[in-house]
């Protein structure tokens, strides 16, 4: 149901958050809402039973989790799991951590100072500052729909025949069915959202069962290995891992979609918001642990276990899974679940596209033109890689694709960290110094990993 909050006109910019003083002298000029169209647009009870508010929050966790299974997780996941056997299941349960604690500080900075994370950034940072911040993003988005739009022309050559360019065009035509839904009303969008993370879960639950793995070696796999960081091949899947699940673009895109529910704008309506989705985004996180853990476990058993560790490609693992595992569908299920995949993760990340694009760039576009021009950005790239590259070399493609997200985390974790942490800017609202400590221990972990990668990469 939507409806607009009776304290949120529809033709008024947002009020100047209460901390302003946090924020560059010009910043209060600068304010607009993020994704105005929708902004406030879902109601959220203020009386009765808690878990009526509690659904009213329930949807953006989901959006941003879809980004936690896309298909560059599927990538990682598979050459981890048909590789190193159970081992890199504790990287995807560091990594889903990680992700729990950035998008719950995602949630507060959007909630407390109505801005996203890109609209935070330009309203504190210089611009030759904001124009690098955009660029990093840019490219993290860039790649996060190389790895997308190739799974999803994947998966439609696996279940229909069409080539890989043409399934990459079809896939482009996702900002349509962005605009279709959300003419529709953001819950249209949450709900179709939730309907294909719910045929994904489905889909690999039933190949875990057909794998059946051993209990006891995937609670080991659980458990870190000092291997990780000495073996640099293991090193390079892993912090593909953390890039695939910890996405920068998510962090912009949930910063902006808790906006969309109709809370009062008061230190109360704000801390209960900050309770509800945070609640719905970790509920959400743990669905993606599931399926991620779900990809490796099911490369680990069925790949690993029987002499193919080399199994790294999407096409690869179509082709033998049906007679490793003995279930004659299970390879379909596997291409249903990445067609799902991919359609959802292009949708999110269009959106994030836009957010971040109006956020640091300020651009005042009507929503199909800024859709098409956000997509277009990203799509061309897509399109000439996918036609150069084939079939050949497409899992390497998406491993290095998620490498690169990692690389780009730091300029989005970074200034997250610091601003749910200041006083200035967030007020009552800031984190303890204990969380705080933990979010910066994340930062340093995500900045760490990437410099070991590098120096491997140039000098190993």
């Amino acid at each position: 149901m939507d409806a607009r909050s009776p304290d949120l006109p529809a033709d008024t910019k947002p009020e100047a958050a209460p901390n302003a003083a946090g924020w560059r002298a010009d910043a209060a000029a600068d304010v607009q809402r993020s994704l105005p169209e929708v902004y406030g647009t879902i109601a959220v009870p203020r009386a009765g039973h808690w878990s009526r508010r509690l659904l009213a929050f329930v949807g953006p966790g989901y959006l941003v989790s879809v980004g936690y299974m896309d298909p560059g997780n599927w990538a990682t996941d598979l050459a981890g799991g048909s590789k190193f056997g159970y081992t890199l299941l504790s990287v995807i349960l560091l990594s889903n951590l990680m992700a729990i604690l950035l998008q719950a500080l995602a949630a507060r900075l959007g909630i407390v100072t109505d801005r996203d994370l890109a609209q935070a950034c330009r309203a504190t940072y210089s611009r030759p500052v904001n124009l690098l911040l955009w660029l990093a993003c840019e490219a993290a988005i860039i790649a996060c729909d190389l790895a997308e739009v190739i799974g999803t022309a994947i998966a439609l050559k696996l279940l229909f025949g069409i080539p890989l360019v043409g399934g990459a065009l079809i896939a482009a035509l996702d900002a349509f069915l962005l605009l279709l839904l959300m003419n529709k009303g953001f819950r249209f969008l949450e709900a179709f959202v939730v309907a294909l993370l719910i045929v994904i879960a489905v889909c690999f639950a039933i190949q875990i069962v057909a794998a059946a793995p051993p209990v006891a070696a995937m609670l080991r796999g659980f458990a870190p290995s000092s291997r990780i960081f000495t073996n640099p091949e293991m090193l390079y899947i892993a912090i593909g891992i953390i890039g695939a699940t910890v996405m920068p673009h998510n962090l912009y895109l949930h910063s902006s979609i808790v906006q969309t529910r109709a809370y009062e704008r008061s230190d109360e309506g704000r801390r209960d918001a900050i309770k509800w989705a945070t609640t719905d985004s970790t509920i959400a996180l743990m669905l993606a642990l599931f399926v991620n853990a779900a990809i490796l476990v099911v490369a680990a058993a069925t790949f690993h276990t029987s002499g193919h560790a080399d199994v790294a490609e999407i096409g690869q693992a179509f082709e033998l899974l049906s007679p490793l595992l003995g279930l004659g569908m299970a390879s379909t299920l596997f291409a249903i679940a990445l067609l799902a995949s991919g359609l959802n993760s292009t949708v999110t990340a269009t959106l994030a596209g836009q957010i971040v694009m109006e956020g640091f760039l300020h651009l005042r576009l009507p929503s199909w033109a800024r859709r098409l021009l956000t997509r277009g950005i990203a799509i061309v790239p897509v399109i000439v890689v996918t036609a150069l590259y084939g079939e050949r070399g497409t899992g390497e493609l998406l491993v290095f694709s998620q490498v690169v997200l990692s690389m780009q985390l730091p300029f989005a974790v970074i200034p997250l960290v610091r601003f749910v942490s200041d006083r200035r800017k967030m007020g009552a609202f800031a984190i303890s110094r204990p969380l705080a400590a933990a979010a910066w221990i994340v930062a340093g972990i995500i900045v760490i990993l990437n410099v070991k990668l590098l120096f491997d990469a140039l000098f190993g």
